[in-house]
């Protein structure tokens, strides 16, 4: 039986849950989430088997040794006293990956220093000759983590990143990583159940990911090496038989479509699609957004338009409103997701969205929303769908602020009523405030009634009631008004809350602020 040892899965913040999720599939074992990582157990086959099946990690570690130091000699001396003649010989090449998090370690590269210093050191002590330090293509790479005084290091097991899977052969300005874009589509649920849509596919990143998770072909089978195939305990029987096993892989009865109005990106998508041999489950076109129609069958949107930072847009808030209106229009009864990093171009999509996923797209901190399009009306959607939890943003144009003194015709009574009556069923709260409204809200409080003859103008009743003892009205600036003090309260409170209660009923519009008197 092989032995079970400890292993890292990195990958992009915002994706660990998915990656958790994913590794619980493949039958890891002792799956923890941690920031940017999964830690797991598992054998050798389960080592080969992460590296070549996992969508949503960027590389898998074996760490060879925990321990603690608090300067660099203290880490020269815990990299020197491991054997590594288990792991390389002095003929070999290595590289040395260094993440830094600490107040003692300021610089990565000097920690990467102090590692190959302390192997190189060992080997020559040993047998008179060195390794070499080689950073493209080495033969071991190893990689250092070092959080304040606790320091990890690890073998890499997967040589050249994850996300590059093999089978981008070009790629248009700003690509989607892979990684990501595995990511996004396992987090809208989708296995194949429908047609999935990219309006905007650019190089195809999004479509080809989606085409391999609804065959369920594993992203490795496109690679042409993987870093442990030059370990030294390299069992090529047990990887081949991972490889050359497609048990796992299903049929899909549906299509994937990507679209875009660039025919540079159509061709460069059309390249990677062969590349990646998914042309049958793919149909590429080039169709700008505006003329997007409704599908025929059940579909779900993902999409990655431009953000305005490395792509530019000569109307970056027009394009977002243009995508709201087509999926209002034409993708009704269909759920859309898209990822953005601005917070107004979210709003000028003008849906409520859902659900709100923060996603790193290198280092902008975006979001991936989902919006539920529904057709007909929101009590007959709730009916047939109790179980969504969505209460979508009622469509309506945006009400414009009177100005001062304008007047407001509603017609006859008889139509402002019924108007009244339907906007108060709708958000139960007026829509408007009448005049007869404050009256009534006025007579449910506790203050004096009104008296005959009292508007704006104070009577001497009134004057004495709520000026008994002390001016209340607010001092002009040149009479030394000073924000900071406190005010004095008045020896009659009672008769003072009285009338400020009843001046609040009075008086619609804000009172004038001093600096506004002058």
């Amino acid at each position: 039986m092989n032995q079970e040892f400890e292993l890292i899965a990195k990958t992009f913040q915002g994706l660990e849950e998915v990656l958790a999720q994913e590794l619980t599939e493949l039958g890891a074992a002792n799956v923890e989430i941690g920031r940017r990582m999964v830690s797991f157990t598992g054998d050798k086959a389960m080592m080969y088997r992460a590296n070549f099946c996992l969508r949503t990690a960027i590389r898998v570690l074996k760490p060879i040794k925990h321990f603690q130091a608090t300067n660099p000699d203290e880490v020269y001396d815990a990299v020197k006293s491991i054997e590594w003649e288990n792991y390389l010989d002095n003929m070999s090449s290595f590289a040395v990956d260094a993440v830094v998090f600490s107040e003692v370690f300021r610089h990565s590269k000097f920690v990467a220093y102090k590692v190959k210093d302390a192997i190189v050191d060992y080997f020559r002590d040993k047998t008179g000759n060195r390794p070499s330090v080689r950073i493209n293509n080495p033969d071991l790479t190893l990689n250092i983590h070092i959080a304040e005084d606790q320091c990890t290091l690890s073998l890499d097991s997967s040589g050249e990143s994850l996300h590059r899977r093999g089978y981008r052969q070009e790629q248009v300005e700003a690509p989607l990583n892979e990684v990501l874009a595995a990511g996004m589509i396992l987090m809208t649920g989708w296995r194949g159940e429908c047609d999935l849509i990219d309006p905007m596919c650019g190089s195809g990143t999004i479509p080809i990911e989606a085409a391999l998770i609804a065959r369920n072909i594993a992203p490795g089978v496109f690679r042409k090496e993987f870093g442990f195939e030059k370990w030294k305990d390299f069992d090529q029987e047990l990887f081949d038989s991972i490889y050359n096993d497609d048990s796992q892989e299903r049929e899909f009865t549906h299509k994937i479509y990507g679209y875009d109005n660039s025919l540079k990106a159509n061709a460069i998508a059309t390249n990677n699609v062969k590349a990646a041999g998914v042309t049958k489950d793919i149909v590429l076109k080039v169709q700008p957004f505006q003329q997007f129609e409704q599908p025929a069958e059940k579909s779900i949107i993902i999409m990655n338009p431009p953000y305005g930072e490395r792509i530019s847009s000569d109307d970056l808030l027009g394009l977002y409103q243009m995508i709201g209106e087509r999926l209002k229009h034409a993708f009704v009864g269909n759920d859309a997701w898209i990822l953005s990093y601005r917070d107004e171009c979210f709003d000028q999509i003008g849906l409520k969205a859902s659900v709100k996923i923060p996603l790193f797209n290198g280092a902008l901190e975006c979001q991936f929303r989902k919006y539920q399009l529904f057709d007909g009306k929101y009590k007959e959607f709730l009916t047939e769908n109790p179980d969504v939890e969505f209460k979508p943003k009622r469509e309506e144009r945006p009400a414009r602020s009177r100005h001062h003194g304008e007047r407001v015709e509603y017609g006859r009574k008889e139509g402002r009523d019924r108007f009244r009556s339907e906007r108060r069923r709708e958000n139960d709260r007026p829509a408007f405030r009448t005049r007869d409204d404050f009256r009534q809200e006025e007579n449910k409080t506790e203050s004096r009634p009104r008296r005959a003859g009292e508007g704006k103008e104070f009577t001497r009743e009134r004057k004495r009631d709520f000026n008994r003892d002390e001016p209340k009205r607010f001092p002009r600036k040149e009479e030394g008004f000073d924000r900071e003090k406190p005010r004095r309260s008045s020896r009659n409170e009672e008769s003072d809350k009285r009338a400020q209660n009843s001046i609040g009923m009075r008086y619609i519009h804000r009172r004038r602020k001093p600096e506004e008197e002058n």
